[in-house]
């Protein structure tokens, strides 16, 4: 038996009778909308890890910023 997959589910959801077409092997006619579609998928996952390595960037420079600032205050207090 093999697995079932989350986009099959939600395949045989939206329409039944699309679903037993791809389990067929009956190819879609919409191919170029389909392919747009794995085209933005693709560019919004791009994004999404960009946003995220920006993110932690950030995130050390802030900690590296209270770590300069805790320093500097602290020579302030022994001198």
């Amino acid at each position: 038996m093999r697995p079932i997959r989350a986009s099959e589910l939600g395949t045989f959801l939206y329409c039944r009778r699309a679903w037993w077409y791809h389990s067929q092997g009956v190819e879609s006619k919409n191919q170029q909308e389909l392919a747009g579609g794995s085209d933005f998928h693709e560019r919004h996952g791009q994004g999404m890890l960009r946003s995220a390595a920006l993110n932690a960037v950030g995130r050390i420079l802030l900690l590296l910023a209270l770590l300069a600032l805790a320093v500097g205050l602290t020579l302030l207090v022994l001198r």
